[in-house]
């Protein structure tokens, strides 16, 4: 729930940034809920005014104390509602009344609740909605802004040290974002915000998140998801940071759905809520993490100033086991591991020891604390390779030269531009604390700085995001179209075929004769296939005939049809036998569209044909997108390598599938309120470009879209 307010973004800065505070519910015992706050804005020094309101006091620490609402001799910027669940609606009611505008909710006891909880959130929702007060909750912990001194929260982060920093951090969970709020003072990033949504009755992740990426002191923004309802307003937000040039790394749990609901197509059975989410969300540029070390370890890395341009890492290491072991996960994540340049090698071979290695990675060995120059000097080399973005510099213990190797890495940040990462394996305390301060990121295991630095690649590597505009709107109820079910497949092929996409062509015979007919007019051989409403999948009651090239096979083609499907389905409605065009290739993908109900329409792209639920090599985009995307999609498939040629075959044209794909996109993009799932199986590729033999298009009425998520608008 969100009310029209023309002032809302700032209401919501005025929330985050408040001039004065007021606390509903006080209480002169600092341990419980309804004193923390107040605890925490008067030790942390908070500037603004603070307005205690509970009738049972008349001052609470020296501060005065106001009967109700209605007695606060200002209009406060945030209200801290500590409130039993039951007094939260009269409350809000109340200081709409006085003219807050801005409501935190500590409370328990709504949504989270069961039915009647859910109840009372909605009128909740519903109360703050006619008294134009957004709020942030219920069963929320509040939220820290570190720069300003802002504790509106009684989380037990705030009760130590809490030094503002680059990062901006926004949870759904409570005690698990605490947690990793701990961890991040911990590292000694610096949190600038910390926030709790809660039962998010009103303001959500993204929206908050659009806030707080504005502040120019923020240059990381992070989240932890265990849900979502709106993905255009996480897209929008994506958008937002991208355009910033501010990361946006997010946690999501529930990453494995046991099953997916039954569905007409192949890409419903395959659209698993988290498969679409990962696809999306890195469509958009954000970095997923799989947990919150891994989202601490991208924070770390996105800290630093540094980005790298490509996807080369290039490592110096202490051991020679070390650099192989890193070697290995750069390639599983998509980093190269390039041989050094000529020149580079040779700048090697005048400082390295006749024991080391000057190839890559780059074994200096244990000489260089006789030596400094020679990690100083490798490191420098390696960096200074056209072909090396980013660099790992891996060693050990080393206790007893803390201070010589902060310095020479010093040196190496003085006289190089890239971005190279520190992985210091048991390292002191000391050093951790010292690269921190010369913002090099310091990692304690190989692994996770080899992951650090993919993250560092994939974000440095992203295109600029194209014009996603939907470039051609086909009429939103076709002529001939049935309504809701699963669409003729003649009129379906005529419909995507204006609409750009390769459908090879198909009539309807009623009888014998019509197919004899349809076949002369072929001229060549043709594919018969049975045709029913109630036959989503064509093979699994036999329907499909190839390659019948004269009258007789015709006619005993269409009768061994109807024979078939009336003893596979004998209640399956028929219309008759399909008359197609014979097409060839020698590479078989199947390509679909499902209206997702959280993104809209997602179109999915990967190999198999009927195999395609087992083999399970698919992806997934949000429509529309342009074919650059589309090509991205192709190189994510595991069996890419096929379409350039394999064991005598020829190589596909990329380009036209691509071509297929964005176009499909668009025309999908424009069906949304129309269609529900498309399953184009197969799709057969040959040297002449992709042809769709089979299409499976189910409508769903629906008159009204998904929320806009600005696609109508250039990127």
């Amino acid at each position: 729930m969100t009310y029209a307010n023309p002032d809302r973004n700032e209401t919501i800065n005025r929330l985050i940034n408040p001039k004065s505070i007021a606390v509903i519910g006080a209480s002169e015992n600092f341990g419980k809920v309804s004193g923390r706050p107040l605890k925490h804005l008067i030790e942390k020094g908070y500037a603004g005014r603070v307005m205690p309101v509970n009738p049972k006091y008349e001052k609470i620490a020296g501060l005065t104390c106001y009967p109700s609402v209605d007695a606060l001799p200002e209009i406060a910027d945030l209200a801290i509602i500590a409130l039993p669940a039951a007094q939260v609606c009269d409350c809000v009611r109340d200081l709409g009344g006085k003219g807050i505008r801005a409501a935190v909710i500590f409370s328990s006891g709504f949504g989270e609740m069961g039915e009647a909880g859910k109840a009372l959130e909605k009128k909740l929702a519903e109360t703050a909605e006619a008294a134009r007060v957004i709020l942030l909750g219920p069963n929320c912990l509040g939220f820290v802004n570190a720069f300003e001194n802002v504790y509106a929260t009684f989380s037990q982060y705030a009760d130590g040290e809490t030094g503002a920093g680059p990062i901006a951090f926004v949870t759904q969970s409570g005690a698990f974002g605490t947690a990793i709020a701990a961890l991040i003072r911990q590292r000694g990033l610096g949190l600038g915000y910390f926030l709790n949504t809660g039962n998010q009755a009103d303001l959500d992740f993204a929206e908050l998140m659009m806030a707080l990426v504005e502040d120019p002191r923020i240059k990381v923004a992070a989240g932890y998801l265990e849900g979502l309802s709106d993905g255009a307003s996480l897209i929008r937000l994506a958008r937002k940071c991208r355009d910033l040039g501010k990361p946006l790394i997010l946690t999501k749990v529930g990453r494995m759905e046991s099953g997916a609901r039954a569905a007409a197509s192949h890409t419903g059975a395959l659209a698993v809520s988290d498969a679409v989410f990962d696809a999306v969300v890195r469509q958009y540029g954000v970095m997923r993490a799989r947990n919150e070390e891994q989202m601490l370890d991208m924070m770390e890395v996105f800290c630093q100033p540094r980005r790298a341009s490509g996807n080369g890492l290039g490592i110096a290491t202490q051991s020679g086991g070390a650099g192989v072991m890193m070697a290995d996960r750069a390639e599983e994540v998509g980093l190269a591991v390039p041989e050094l340049g000529v020149k580079t090698q040779a700048r090697l071979g005048e400082v390295m020891p006749a024991f080391g290695a000057a190839g890559n990675p780059v074994d200096v060995t244990g000489q260089f604390v006789a030596r400094p120059e020679l990690l100083t000097e490798s490191v420098v080399a390696l960096l200074d390779d056209p072909e090396i973005d980013v660099a790992i510099v891996w060693l050990q213990l080393m206790t007893a030269h803390v201070d010589a190797l902060l310095e020479i890495f010093r040196e190496i940040q003085e006289r190089t531009q890239k971005p190279f990462l520190v992985c210091w394996v048991a390292a002191p305390e000391a050093a951790i604390k010292g690269l921190r301060a010369m913002e090099i990121s310091v990692y304690p295991a190989g692994e996770r700085a080899v992951e650090a630095a993919a993250a560092l690649s994939r974000y440095g590597m992203l295109k600029p995001p194209g014009d996603d505009r939907v470039v051609s709107v086909i009429n939103i109820a076709p002529e001939g179209s049935t309504g809701s079910g699963m669409q003729p497949s003649v009129e379906a092929s005529n419909w995507l075929r204006e609409a750009g996409v390769p459908m090879a062509r198909v009539e309807l015979a009623e009888n014998e004769d019509s197919a004899v007919s349809l076949w002369r007019a072929n001229g060549g051989p043709v594919a018969l296939k049975i045709e029913s409403p109630d036959i989503p999948h064509k093979t699994e009651v036999d329907g499909v005939i190839l390659n019948v090239n004269d009258e007789d096979a015709v006619r005993s083609g269409f009768r061994m049809l109807v024979e078939r499907t009336r003893h596979h389905m004998p209640e399956a409605r028929l219309a008759g036998v399909l008359v197609q065009e014979m097409s060839g290739g020698h590479v078989e993908l199947v390509v679909g569209v499902q209206r997702d109900p959280v993104f809209g329409m997602i179109v999915m792209v990967g190999f198999g044909g009927i195999l395609v639920e087992v083999l399970k090599d698919v992806t997934f985009r949000r429509a529309p997108f342009n074919p650059n995307e589309a090509k991205a999609m192709l190189d994510e498939l595991r069996m890419s390598a096929i379409l350039d040629g394999v064991r005598g075959k020829p190589a596909v044209d990329r380009e036209a599938i691509a071509a297929l794909l964005s176009r499909l996109s668009h025309w999908a993009s424009s069906m949304e309120p129309r269609l529900s799932e498309l399953d184009l199986n197969p799709v057969l590729v040959g040297e002449d470009g992709p042809s769709v033999v089979d299409c499976v298009m189910i409508f769903e009425d629906r008159l009204t879209s998904m929320p806009d998520a600005g696609v109508d608008e250039p990127a």
